[in-house]
């Protein structure tokens, strides 16, 4: 699934159509996760003036309306000529002045919607800070995660606490950290929220420089891969050795995501949760 640093990519590739107007619209396949709406031609004839974007959602805004675009699972934007063939699972194609902006999604998990009351508040409002954004600081995070008893991972990836840290981003910065993915949140120190607010950072923003990851057929709008999986010390290794230690990288299951980690270096520090069940355990035992 494309995380934030491909949504970001992919709304950088996006911005030639910027001032452009939409001449034509055809869906070809309306059934998405959510159905594209029966109205969107009403874009044509609109100039698209500003995109953004919100977590892993790229805000398209024209003229009068505003939508809001998902890549889904695999969902990709692609900008075309007109006399270049569709290929299957083209979905979706906006002509522009100069070029044509196809959407395209074999799973058809992505959507393509209006942005209004609805979705905004279904789908925007409840989200957490963006990683890359001021409000995403260590006072912010211990205080989310001071009560937290899931593993550091899963909370990590909460939507509800920060934006677009997707799995691959997660998993690198811990490794980096040497934290336990299944770490329970609560246990870490200030000091180590503090590390971790700087690290997903750190990761985030090399991963937007070298244009995302590709991992199966992620491509930008312009048809270029990303290379940040070349540089990879955990996410995907398990079985190899460690880069730092040589011990043989394990995988385990959080929150129904994998997490690659290296026991030696990411060692499961015993919890204070954990000691307090066991004291009580052994309290009703006596």
């Amino acid at each position: 699934m494309p995380e934030l640093p491909e949504v970001e990519t992919t709304k950088t590739s996006l911005l030639p159509l910027i001032d452009q107007q939409v001449l034509k619209v055809t869906v070809y396949q309306s059934s998405l996760r959510w159905a594209i709406p029966d109205d969107i031609t009403k874009i044509k004839g609109q100039r698209l003036v500003k995109l953004t974007r919100r977590s892993k959602y790229i805000l398209a805004e024209f003229e009068q309306d505003t939508m809001l675009w998902h890549l889904g699972m695999s969902g990709s934007f692609r900008l075309c000529q007109s006399n270049e063939p569709l290929r299957k699972h083209d979905h979706l194609v906006i002509a522009f002045e100069d070029i044509e902006l196809r959407y395209h999604d074999p799973r058809r998990f992505g959507c393509i919607l209006w942005l209004d009351a609805q979705s905004q508040s279904k789908l925007l409002d409840t989200l957490g800070p963006e990683p890359l954004s001021e409000q995403f600081n260590a006072e912010y995070l211990f205080d989310k995660l001071k009560n937290k008893s899931v593993g550091t991972k899963v909370a990590i990836m909460d939507n509800h606490v920060v934006v677009g840290v997707g799995n691959i981003y997660a998993t690198e910065s811990l490794f980096n950290l040497g934290i336990h993915p299944a770490q329970p949140a609560s246990d870490l120190s200030f000091a180590q929220i503090q590390q971790l607010v700087v690290e997903i950072k750190r990761i985030l923003k090399q991963a937007i420089d070298l244009g995302g990851s590709t991992l199966r057929d992620y491509t930008n709008a312009m048809g270029e891969n990303g290379y940040f999986q070349q540089t990879l010390l955990a996410y995907g290794r398990a079985g190899e050795m460690c880069v730092n230690c040589e011990t043989t990288l394990q995988n385990l299951k959080l929150g129904q995501r994998a997490s690659v980690f290296c026991p030696e270096c990411q060692p499961l520090k015993k919890s204070a949760l954990t000691v307090k069940k066991l004291a009580k355990t052994r309290g009703k035992k006596s």
